[in-house]
């Protein structure tokens, strides 16, 4: 069988699906690392919405994606920008998602942690950010996950300079029940978070973030920084205080900022998992035991593919995510919150087909196939 795939240049050409799928062990527990990916969300596509409706989440699909990632053995990050956060899944949409996956970790013994933001907001004072956040936080503390204080565009758009950052910041830690994790998304993420923690410079960005986990290190678990640039996250990393974690969150270089170095290492928090989910255990097993070679030969070839789904415009990475999980068999369509599953090109999808199929990241591989061949049939292109 072969499947007739479309190139950016306009032509066709001829790929030849790989007959086996990646074989993972069982989903044991992790040793080395903490591991959260962070999960898409599915919608139903049986209702009747705009891209401006409140958000229709198919909730049995969605809670059994949540299933699949903790039988790897990953923890969760819920309600994150992976989820379609602030791009199709609002604030209510994101409070049912954490309650429901919240009592779905309690039943099945998962890790989850939660993310906590201001998008119930569409503008309004220093007050009402800082309340915003502290609405987010209670419910998350309440389903008894773990905080993640994401950034907040509201917050970019009214904060006059650092102070302002960290006067808000050092509020919620000081209030928080637990020790949360902080999330530095860059504007490749997200163009509304340009200038975050009060500037666009980023060496001076990172002092106003270091500032604030050094004033409250007892509540700051660890943070996830998104700025696809490993480089700096390694010197950020090496200067975070005792016990506070650096969880990576650049989708370009985790093989190697996860292998670390003599100096130390970083856990991980990726969209990217999402999809790579029994691969990336795998390999993190592989870590478990000291086996750093083993780690980087399964993790490494997935950079490709990783880089393909993160190309700019960054922000819709989600596509393709949400692609691969139907041709994995994870959910019965490849429609998203939002109609956001017209926001990636016919080439750029059918190429992510190629570079996941070729890591065998389908468990049934024809099934990807017959599913690929359905979506390029609606598209024109004859098989």
């Amino acid at each position: 069988m072969t499947v007739r795939l479309p190139a950016p240049d306009g032509t066709l050409r001829t790929y030849e699906p790989r007959p086996e799928p990646f074989r993972a062990a069982d989903g044991t527990a992790f040793t080395s690392r903490t591991v959260f990916s962070a999960a898409h969300v599915v919608a139903d596509p049986y209702a009747d919405v705009s891209p401006d409706s409140p958000a229709a989440v198919d909730w049995d699909a969605t809670l059994a994606f949540r299933r699949h990632l903790w039988a790897q053995g990953l923890g969760i990050a819920e309600a994150m920008d992976t989820a379609q956060r602030g791009m199709g899944l609002d604030w209510a949409g994101a409070a049912e998602l954490i309650r429901r996956s919240a009592a779905e970790a309690k039943a099945v013994g998962g890790r989850l942690a939660c993310g906590v933001g201001t998008d119930q907001l569409t503008g309004g004072s220093l007050a009402d950010i800082r309340a915003a956040y502290e609405e987010q936080l209670a419910v998350v503390e309440e389903s008894g996950a773990q905080a993640i204080l994401m950034a907040s565009r509201a917050l970019a758009a009214t904060a006059t300079g650092p102070e302002d950052y960290q006067e808000i910041y050092g509020h919620l830690l000081r209030q928080s029940a637990e020790p949360v994790v902080l999330h530095w998304l860059g504007p490749m993420f997200d163009p509304a978070l340009e200038g975050y923690w009060g500037s666009a410079d980023l060496d001076t960005a990172t002092e106003v973030f270091l500032q604030v986990i050094a004033a409250h290190p007892d509540k700051v678990d660890g943070i996830k920084i998104s700025l696809l640039d490993a480089g700096r996250e390694i010197a950020l990393r090496r200067r975070l205080p005792a016990g506070v974690r650096c969880y990576t969150g650049d989708d370009f270089h985790y093989p190697e900022l996860i292998a670390g170095d003599e100096r130390g290492f970083s856990h991980a928090l990726l969209g990217i998992f999402d999809p790579l989910a029994p691969l990336a255990a795998e390999a993190v097993r592989h870590l478990d035991t000291g086996d750093v070679s083993g780690f980087r030969q399964l993790l490494d070839p997935t950079v490709e593919l990783s880089r393909h789904l993160f190309q700019t415009p960054t922000r819709f990475y989600k596509t393709g995510v949400v692609l691969l999980a139907w041709l994995a068999g994870h959910q019965s369509h490849f429609s998203m919150l939002g109609g956001l599953q017209s926001a990636r090109s016919l080439p750029h999808l059918a190429r992510a087909y190629e570079l996941a199929d070729g890591l065998g990241l389908f468990p049934d591989p024809g099934l990807a196939e017959n599913r690929m061949k359905t979506l390029l049939t609606l598209y024109g292109v004859q098989q």
